[in-house]
């Protein structure tokens, strides 16, 4: 599918749906409870449903409603009658390889569509060998198709802090294992996960220590108890209307999103009132956060440690802004569906953006934007993204690869049509 985008304006009240990260964290958590879990408020993005597909094969028995998913655990993962697919799902894959380790009998197998099999799993891989499972890639160059045979006993490893998502399985699966696991992280990056991740299990009351972000503990030998919980409204699919507003003559209210939330991408808020643009939070955003564009915005130097998901449409707020804006710790960001921080540069510079990209950085300059055709790379947050660019941008923007936003925002189009944006879907 195509989406073909015109300039135009914003007006309007939308609500933006639960988070993905958190959606995947619940089904992966429920699974590994005994008993019955409600999860409302899930995000039925396809990466959260290939979560449900991969659980149902570790025996969760999962009925998908319409407003909330209900869950039947196994405790421990029962070993899969067949291969684990995650789709296009990185979060998914890792979460799945450290269950998977938890398995004492046969080994799980483990792929997912042509990113997965390039994204990076050695370090997790690695550090599920010195904990006691068998883990390794059939293509030895630490990509999906993974092998993993359990069983995960506890012991102590490090990990390099590039990546949240190798993390975050050793401290989901560390409590079912039998002994406690330790991990050291080196300079870690995208903390916020980390924090929400750990949220989870202090609410399931789990045992663990830490230090600062740099050392975690996590005692063996619990088990995860079935839950009812309501899963936040997604920042990260929230940047792309308030971003579309901040930079058009627009006056969009975003209902439902929470500041106190873990979620990291909720500093748009900040980075978009640093700016210059108007932006109204109303309790705390339960109410309604409204942001009225037209004013003049101006560059700043954006960290973007913890928000790796965020570079794509920071780049296109940054072509909007007076002077330069520099979006900085792109590390991180390199790893994810492809290497966005270079592919944002390139797709933009399709349309006329002025983008100079460094070692870890990339500059933006103001611009005037065209129409071009963009390749959408199989990238939900490079199509999102552009498709806002298009907003500002004279003539048509025609953009390839469009029903992969249904990754993370499956009502994306719903949205922004609501909200006046000139998008149409053209079948291929």
């Amino acid at each position: 599918m195509k989406l073909r985008v015109t300039p135009g304006n914003l007006k309007g009240t939308a609500r933006i749906p639960g988070s993905k990260s958190n959606t995947t964290r619940a089904v992966a958590i429920a699974t590994m409870a005994e008993g019955t879990s409600v999860i409302e408020n899930p995000v039925p993005s396809r990466d959260c449903l290939s979560t449900c597909e991969v659980c149902r094969g570790f025996g969760a028995q999962i009925e998908n409603l319409p407003d909330r998913w209900i869950v039947t655990g196994v405790g421990t993962p029962r070993l899969p009658s067949n291969v684990l697919d995650v789709g296009n799902s990185g979060t998914t894959l890792y979460i799945v390889t450290a269950m998977a380790a938890l398995i004492p009998d046969g080994y799980t197998v483990i792929t997912g569509d042509y990113q997965i099999r390039y994204r990076p799993a050695g370090p997790l891989l690695g550090s599920l060998v010195t904990l006691g499972a068998t883990a390794f890639s059939t293509r030895g160059n630490g990509s999906a198709p993974l092998v993993v045979r359990g069983r995960i006993k506890g012991g102590s490893t490090t990990l390099p802090g590039i990546n949240s998502q190798w993390l975050t399985p050793l401290l989901l699966a560390g409590p079912l294992a039998d002994g406690a696991t330790e991990v050291i992280v080196e300079n870690l990056q995208e903390r916020p996960y980390i924090a929400m991740t750990l949220g989870w299990l202090e609410r399931q009351g789990i045992r663990f220590e830490m230090d600062g972000m740099r050392w975690f503990k996590v005692y063996g030998g619990q088990r995860y108890r079935p839950f009812h919980e309501t899963i936040p409204a997604d920042w990260e699919s929230a940047c792309f209307p308030l971003v579309a507003a901040a930079i058009t003559d627009s006056d969009v209210t975003i209902l439902g999103m929470d500041t106190r939330d873990y979620q990291g991408d909720k500093v748009i808020i900040d980075i978009l009132q640093e700016m210059g643009a108007e932006v109204e939070v109303r309790n705390y955003g339960l109410d309604g956060i409204r942001v009225k564009g037209g004013r003049e915005l101006h560059g700043v130097e954006i960290d973007c440690r913890d928000i790796p998901d965020a570079p794509p449409i920071l780049a296109v707020l940054g072509t909007q802004a007076s002077g330069r804006t520099v979006l900085r710790n792109l590390g991180a960001s390199r790893l994810k569906e492809t290497d966005r921080s270079r592919v944002i540069a390139r797709e933009l510079r399709k349309m006329g953006a002025r983008i100079t990209e460094e070692a870890d950085a990339i500059i933006i300059e103001r611009s005037e934007l065209h129409g071009a055709e963009i390749f959408g790379n199989h990238d939900h947050r490079i199509i999102m993204a552009t498709a806002v660019a298009g907003l500002v941008a004279k003539g048509e923007t025609v953009i390839d690869t469009a029903e992969y936003y249904a990754i993370s925002f499956p009502t994306f189009y719903e949205v922004m049509t609501g909200l006046g944006h000139p998008l149409e879907k053209i079948e291929d």
